[in-house]
């Protein structure tokens, strides 16, 4: 900048991607055009969405804390969001409260000088942007534009003599503009706190665009907007577990994976509005396979049978593990058993080959002017557990999607343990407390401590697919070495710990809920 040369910063933003996905499937199921940079910016839907706090997947807003402070403020102006996006980070976090409360008239409003209030007044009183400060230099002390900036970069930097002589500058030429003395050094008071937390307007104004235009999809299109989010994050599986959670929340249906059904991506379902799960979101899958299903159902219609499944696809798709990680997931259920599937899947793939060697060598068949008239035939064999289904589910998918695996015990652990939800969004206070968890176990990583003895880092998830990590130490684990199994229901009792940083659950004694 001092050479004359132009900095940028350029920031990658998925929501944007969010919001493309999102208007393309809007556009290929309901024939309709929404030009997102014309949208109202006095939606009452969008805003009665921001206000109930329900900003998963939300541009900048969907934090646990902001949530609060959204249901709080009741924001129903563009001006309220730009505002609580500079507001909600280190430092002027502290003047949110007195921001609520202004809006609402339970503090008054107050200025060191009515020349403020002009400038002010769109934030209630409270200098909030780093153009405020800069105003307030030009149009109340007379400085220039270019001094206005060097004022800015000045309290940036901290230094002494620089800000000495621009407090004497700034008084004099408040002064000078009809301000009494005392007022101006009141209003060079609210300088200094600017370098801790001012924030620049014209950042904020377009982090805030991106926020409602999110908000303005999700209040108009929720189930075509859950879906592009889903498209988005899912290679984050704790993202999408989330997303998902907060679909169920809205009512929305997620149907599992289906050869007949599902798209490359996360799809919706226009007559029932239900998002059919991504096949290529399935692990072991991948683009390349989700794009050749999705072509063939579209240019030759449903698949019948995994006969005509195999029959259809291309030869070097139909390998063992890409099928086996559609039957586990469940995109082949219409058809079989997932158990009768895996059985046969030998004879799946002896299937496919013998049709390739068929076509290599020219012969009468299905491609040719004959018919192959012979069929996959399954074992018969006993149809897989609700707990295996589960089960291959969270390995195949990254979550649970049929039904939760604590779906029989919800009413009981809801009297005895501490919802996980509760216990991460409380802002580190149950931090020491001894309490009870519940949950089922995501994951096990057992080590050796320095002395040798056992013991292991678990992730609990909950009804709510909340998770935390909980902490097991020796003497702990000696006591139900049994219970540290992934997918095992377990109620722990222990300790948050937060001190370093992240939020912690120590475990004291755990046990099997099935066994209480």
């Amino acid at each position: 900048e001092d050479i004359g040369l132009v900095k940028m910063d350029f920031l990658g933003v998925a929501n944007l991607t969010t919001i493309k996905n999102a208007l393309r499937i809007i556009r290929k199921i309901y024939q309709k055009d929404v030009d997102i940079d014309k949208i109202p910016l006095d939606d009452k839907k969008s805003f009665d969405l921001i206000s109930r706090g329900e900003t998963v997947g939300l541009f900048q807003l969907e934090s646990a804390g902001m949530q609060r402070y959204l249901k709080e403020l009741k924001p129903n102006k563009i001006e309220d969001i730009v505002a609580m996006v500079a507001l909600y980070r280190p430092g002027p976090m502290e003047l949110i409260p007195s921001f609520i409360n202004r809006k609402h008239g339970k503090e008054k409003i107050t200025y060191a000088s009515a020349k403020l209030e002009p400038i002010l007044k769109e934030t209630y009183g409270i200098g909030v942007y780093q153009e405020q400060m800069m105003n307030i230099a030009k149009d109340v002390a007379g400085y220039t534009p270019g001094e206005a900036d060097i004022l800015r970069k000045a309290i940036g930097k901290k230094i002494k003599e620089l800000l000495e002589a621009q407090k004497q500058k700034l008084t004099k030429g408040m002064v000078d503009n009809g301000v009494d003395r005392k007022s101006a050094e009141q209003i060079w008071e609210l300088f200094p706190p600017f370098a801790r937390y001012g924030f620049n307007k014209s950042h904020a104004v377009s982090y805030a665009r991106i926020a409602y235009q999110t908000a303005y999809l999700k209040a108009n299109f929720p189930n075509v907007f859950m879906a592009a989010v889903l498209t988005t994050d899912f290679g984050d599986l704790e993202r999408v577990a989330k997303e998902i959670n907060e679909c169920y929340r809205m009512g929305i249906k997620i149907t599992p994976p289906s050869v007949n059904k599902s798209f490359v991506e996360f799809g919706v379902v226009p007559e029932t509005g239900e998002i059919v799960f991504s096949l290529a979101s399935i692990k072991g899958v991948g683009v390349g396979v989700a794009e050749a299903v999705q072509g063939e159902r579209g240019q030759n219609g449903m698949f019948s049978s995994m006969t005509n499944f195999v029959e259809r696809m291309p030869k070097n798709f139909i390998n063992k593990k890409t099928m086996e990680s559609l039957i586990k997931a469940g995109a082949f259920d219409e058809f079989a058993d997932r158990a009768q599937l895996l059985a046969g899947l030998d004879e799946i793939l002896k299937f496919a080959a013998g049709l390739n060697k068929a076509n290599n060598g020219n012969q009468m068949g299905l491609f040719g002017l004959g018919v192959n008239k012979s069929v996959i035939k399954f074992p018969q064999v006993p149809a897989a557990t609700k707990k295996e289904k589960l089960a291959w589910e969270k390995e195949f998918l990254g979550l649970y999607l049929s039904e939760n695996p604590l779906s029989g015990y919800q009413n009981v652990l809801a009297k005895l343990a501490t919802p996980l939800a509760q216990v991460v969004s409380s802002n580190k206070s149950f931090s020491g407390k001894r309490m009870k968890i519940a949950g089922v176990i995501a994951s096990c990583q057992r080590i050796l401590t320095k002395t040798g003895r056992p013991m292991l880092f678990s992730k609990l998830d909950d009804y709510s697919n909340t998770r935390i990590e909980v902490v097991v130490f020796p003497n702990a684990l000696e006591t139900s070495p049994q219970v540290w199994q992934e997918d095992n229901v377990v109620l722990i009792e222990g300790k948050l710990d937060s001190r370093q940083g992240d939020l912690k659950f120590i475990c004291e004694r755990a046990e099997l809920v099935e066994s209480i």
